[in-house]
C-alpha cells in the first residue's frame, strides 16, 4: 500500500501505528521510506521532476519485486504526483492508496524535518504544495485525516486490508 500526502501530514505516524498493529496480526511488512532510501538511491537528491521520476521507479520496482515474493509492502512516500502512486497500482496487483489529509497549515505547523522552514528562508524551492504541486489521489481506497489519532486511522486501514481480502488467512 502507499501512503502519501503532504509533508509532515502524518504519513510516518501512521505508517508506524499500521506496521504494529499488522505485526499483531502476525503479519510482517516491509516499510520503503521515502527519505531513507534517498539517502541509498539519491544521496545528493535535487528535489525536480527528473530525479522524482527515477527514484519513484525505482522505489516502485523495489516494491513490486518484494510483492512478488510475498512481501507486503508500505510505501512511506509523499510520491507528490499521481503518475508515481499509479505507477505501482499497475505494476503490483494487490495495491492499496491511502491518502493522509492534512491541511497544509497543520503540515507547516509540524514541520518535523524543517522542510517548510527551509522553503521560507528559500534554502527549499521544491516542497510539495508550496513551490513544486501536490496531487491528491483520485480513487484513494482510504482516506484519513491527519488529526486523527494514528491508531484510528490504522484501524481504519486495516478494516479496508480486510474488505479487500489483503490479510489473508494467516492473519489474526
Amino acid at each position: 500500500m502507499w501512503i502519501t500526502g503532504l509533508p509532515a501530514s502524518g504519513k510516518s505516524t501512521l505508517t508506524a501505528a499500521l506496521k504494529g498493529q499488522l505485526l499483531g496480526r502476525g503479519i510482517d511488512v516491509a516499510v520503503l521510506e521515502s527519505d531513507l532510501l534517498r539517502e541509498v538511491l539519491t544521496p545528493h537528491p535535487r528535489y525536480d521532476e527528473e530525479e522524482r521520476e527515477t527514484f519513484y521507479k525505482q522505489m516502485v520496482f523495489i516494491g513490486a519485486l518484494l510483492a512478488r515474493h510475498g512481501v507486503a509492502v508500505i510505501f512511506d512516500a509523499t510520491a507528490n504526483r499521481r503518475e508515481y502512486r499509479d505507477r505501482a497500482r499497475r505494476e503490483i496487483p494487490r495495491f492499496m492508496e491511502v491518502y493522509v489529509d492534512s491541511p497544509l497549515e497543520i503540515c507547516k505547523a509540524r514541520d518535523p524535518k524543517g522542510i517548510y522552514r527551509a522553503a521560507g528562508e528559500r534554502t527549499a524551492n521544491t516542497v510539495p504544495g508550496l513551490q513544486s504541486r501536490y496531487e491528491p489521489p483520485e480513487h484513494a481506497e482510504v482516506v484519513v485525516h491527519g488529526r486523527e489519532a494514528p491508531e484510528i486511522a490504522a484501524a481504519h486501514v486495516i478494516a479496508a486490508l480486510a474488505d479487500k481480502g489483503y490479510l489473508g488467512a494467516g492473519s489474526r
